[in-house]
């Protein structure tokens, strides 16, 4: 009886391989576009940011307020008006130094020997020689803490060879992350034709910073240091002191980067942590330092006094598995890309928020890295936002042998 059942069996996968059958039934899941929670929430938010946002009195003429872990806007004032940045634009240079130095091309301690052209900066400088040698950590704080447009220049030569070639490579990051409103001419900020990020720019490039490099606190929050210069001269101690003010006149603040020149006028990324959040304030084209920093005050103040942070960092509630058709496999690991985060403002509640499993892609072939279902968030019928869920693992399609194999694995097993 069981040897009739095996070849039953066999029969039937026989038949159900002929083209036009499946033998798990029909592929169902289709590619989709996917959109994570911080572009779902930004659409949230810039419908309308209620009363209290209306009532801020922002001066500078460009200004965008965005919580870290969601990338949700809070507020925002000609956000995507291309702008001098002024030193600013050093975020890039930091973003792009720090993955150099995760990617292997360096470590903290090598050292960078300082060419004609990067000696030759002006501005805020630290005043490195020609064929000086400072190591990597040196010139980062010397560019993160002092502004130094040399430091920033000689690490962009560095990584690329060239400031000419960094600059591609800065555009090019630019692109990566969707910062449409912005150009690179040099690693500084130095004024240059065309040289331009918007507000949003600049809080798109900070927030892939403290995300992806969260360590870059340790640099900004240094308030004074020192450097050695050695040169044929001898050695000769430099003092570094934080352009930045914010950090000793707001609770909390952490960061980034000011910026001024006589054409840009004052800006800055201010950052600041309260309570496990982390807010992001853009400030382009203040006509004072004084109006740049109280500007950057303000947004904060509101942000912290008016959001409530929904985070879930259980997406899949511990199961890792999910089903999947016409592979060698029954089901796939998967993973999520992060946790899912978002920002209420006013008086909301965080209650009575529910999430959906949406599949994406049910059948095999599935590569590693591939989107196959998102968790959708919502909250009393409207949609808040979505975290995508990736294969942990490729798969492929069962084809013929691999049926075959399985059967007979079974038939083995029943005798």
């Amino acid at each position: 009886m069981k040897r009739k059942i095996a070849i039953g069996m066999i029969i039937v996968l026989m038949i159900s391989l002929i083209p036009g059958y499946t033998l798990y039934g029909t592929e169902t899941g289709t590619e989709e576009s996917q959109t994570e929670s911080e572009e779902d929430s930004k659409t949230q938010t810039e419908s309308g940011n209620g009363q209290a946002a209306a009532a801020l009195d922002i001066e500078s003429p460009s200004a965008l307020l965005m919580e870290l872990n969601s990338g949700q806007v809070l507020y925002e004032k000609d956000a995507d008006t291309a702008r001098r940045p002024a030193s600013v634009t050093k975020i890039m240079t930091m973003l792009l130094a720090f993955e150099a130095i995760d990617a292997g091309k360096f470590k903290l301690e090598d050292k960078i020997t300082v060419s004609e052209h990067a000696a030759g900066m002006g501005g805020s400088q630290v005043y490195l020689e020609v064929g000086e040698t400072q190591t990597v950590e040196d010139m980062l704080k010397c560019m993160i803490v002092s502004s130094a447009n040399d430091a920033a220049v000689a690490m962009g030569e560095a990584i690329a060879g060239s400031e000419t070639g960094f600059a591609a490579m800065m555009n090019e990051k630019a692109k990566e992350l969707g910062m449409k409103n912005t150009h690179f001419e040099n690693a500084c900020g130095l004024e240059a034709e065309g040289h331009l990020m918007s507000a949003r720019d600049i809080a798109i490039l900070s927030r892939e910073l403290l995300l992806r490099h969260p360590e870059v606190t340790k640099y900004t929050t240094i308030w004074m240091d020192t450097i050695t210069h050695k040169t044929k001269k001898g050695e000769t101690e430099f003092g570094l002191a934080n352009t930045n003010k914010f950090l000793k006149k707001y609770e909390g603040a952490n960061g980034l980067k000011t910026g001024y020149t006589s054409a840009a006028g004052f800006s800055m990324s201010a950052t600041a942590t309260r309570n496990g959040t982390t807010l992001i304030a853009v400030i382009m084209g203040s006509k004072t330092k004084d109006i740049r920093y109280s500007d950057a005050a303000k947004l904060l103040d509101y942000g912290f006094a008016n959001c409530s942070i929904y985070k879930d960092n259980k997406v899949l509630d511990g199961k890792n598995q999910l089903s999947l058709q016409n592979g060698v496999k029954d089901k796939i690991t998967v993973e999520t890309r992060g946790d899912f985060n978002y920002v209420f403002i006013g008086n909301k509640t965080t209650d009575d928020i529910t999430k959906e499993l949406i599949m994406v892609k049910e059948s095999a072939p599935v590569k590693k890295g591939e989107v196959v279902a998102k968790m959708e968030y919502s909250q009393a019928g409207t949609v808040l936002g979505s975290i995508e869920i990736i294969a942990a693992e490729s798969v492929e399609e069962q084809k013929y042998h691999h049926a075959l194999e399985r059967l007979f694995q079974q038939y083995i097993n029943i005798y």
